[in-house]
C-alpha cells in the first residue's frame, strides 16, 4: 500500500536530516494528543517525530526533556530538534529500542515487576530532586525557563490549587460516582497546611508511556501536561497507576512497597494523606476526552473499569 504524502513530515525531516533518504514510515498510535511518526533511514538511525497543532506544547515539552537529560538519570529519548511548521510545533528525538511496557507488564516475572516498579519510584524522585517551582499548575516557559504557575505565598494558594484541581477531577467522574461524589469533595477540601514545596509532576508517568528492555526500563515518553505541584500528590498518583493498575490486590501492596523503597532510594518520601489519593484517582478515572480510563492489560471493559475506580476512592474514603 502506498504511503500517502505528508508535507509537513518531509519539511521537518529536510531540517534534521537533509541528505538522508527515508525507507519507511510508522505511525505510532499513542493515545494522546500528539502525532507520534517512527522514521526509519535507509542510511541513517532511525527518529521519532512528534507534532502538535499546539506549538506551545512542543516548545515545553523539548525544553522539559532536555533540562530532564541534563538533570537526572531519568532515561528519555534524547532531543533532536524542536521547531515550528505551518503553525504547527513539533520535536524529533532519537528512537529508543524497547517494548511497550503496558503490554508486557502483566507478563513480566515478579520479581522484574518489583524491580520496574522500584524504578519509577526512583525516577520520580530524581524529578522531585531536580525540580524547583515558584508555583502549582502547568508548567511552562517563561522567557525561555521552564516555570509554573502563580508565585505561592502561603498555604492558601496551594489550598486553592489543589481544591480547584480535585473538585474539577471529581466533578468529571459519572453518575456512578454520586453515591459517595459528597465525601470524596470532603475529603479533599480538608487538605490544608503550609504551602508544600512545589515540584514536577509528570501528568502521566506510568507504564503506558514506557518502554522496557531487558528487565530495565529503556524510556520514559510523553511529557506533556506535566504540572508542578506537591511531591506527595505525583507519588499518590503515578503509584496508582505502576502498583493498581495491572495486577490483583494482594500484588499491589508488593509493588506499592516497592516503589515506595525506589523512591526513599533517593530522597524522603513524602506523607501521602487520602485527600492526595482521592485527588489523584478522580484524576487518572477519566481521560481528556471524558471517558472512563480502563484499568488491566488486556483492559477490562468499561462497568468493571467504573467499579475499580469506585472500590479504590471507597478505600480511601474508610
Amino acid at each position: 500500500m502506498t504511503t500517502p504524502p505528508d508535507p509537513s513530515l518531509d519539511r521537518i525531516l529536510s531540517q534534521i536530516r537533509p541528505d538522508r533518504r527515508v525507507d519507511n514510515t510508522t505511525t505510532v498510535e499513542t493515545g494522546n494528543r500528539k502525532r507520534t511518526t517512527i522514521v526509519r533511514f535507509v542510511d541513517d538511525e532511525p527518529v521519532v517525530v512528534q507534532r502538535t497543532a499546539d506549538p506551545a506544547v512542543a516548545r515545553i515539552e523539548a525544553a522539559l526533556v532536555s533540562v530532564i537529560a541534563e538533570r537526572t538519570a531519568v532515561p528519555v529519548a534524547p532531543l533532536l530538534a524542536s521547531g515550528t511548521d505551518s503553525g504547527e510545533g513539533w520535536l524529533v528525538t532519537s528512537f529508543v529500542e524497547g517494548d511497550d511496557l503496558h503490554e508486557r507488564f502483566v507478563d513480566l516475572g515478579g520479581e522484574i515487576k518489583r524491580r520496574l516498579a522500584a524504578a519509577f519510584g526512583r525516577h520520580l524522585a530524581e524529578l522531585h530532586d531536580a525540580f524547583r517551582f515558584g508555583g502549582y499548575g502547568p508548567v511552562g516557559l517563561e522567557d525561555g525557563r521552564l516555570a509554573a504557575g502563580r508565585q505561592q505565598s502561603g498555604g492558601d494558594d496551594w489550598q486553592d490549587w489543589f481544591v480547584g484541581f480535585a473538585e474539577t477531577s471529581i466533578e468529571r467522574l459519572p453518575a456512578a460516582f454520586d453515591s459517595i461524589r459528597p465525601r470524596l469533595q470532603e475529603t479533599v477540601r480538608i487538605e490544608t497546611g503550609n504551602a508544600p514545596p512545589s515540584r514536577l509532576f509528570p501528568w502521566d508517568l506510568r507504564p503506558g508511556n514506557a518502554l522496557v528492555g531487558d528487565g530495565q526500563l529503556t524510556a520514559l515518553v510523553d511529557w506533556e501536561g506535566s504540572l508542578a505541584a506537591a511531591p506527595a500528590l505525583s507519588v499518590a498518583k503515578t503509584e496508582y497507576l505502576v502498583a493498581d493498575w495491572y495486577v490483583p490486590p494482594e500484588q499491589a501492596d508488593v509493588l506499592r512497597a516497592a516503589f515506595r523503597a525506589g523512591y526513599r532510594s533517593v530522597r524522603s518520601l513524602p506523607v501521602v494523606r487520602p485527600a492526595h489519593r482521592v485527588a489523584a484517582i478522580a484524576d487518572t478515572a477519566v481521560d481528556s476526552r471524558g471517558r472512563v480510563t480502563t484499568p488491566r492489560y488486556p483492559p477490562i471493559d468499561r462497568e468493571a473499569a467504573v467499579a475499580f475506580h469506585r472500590r479504590s476512592l471507597e478505600q480511601t474514603l474508610r
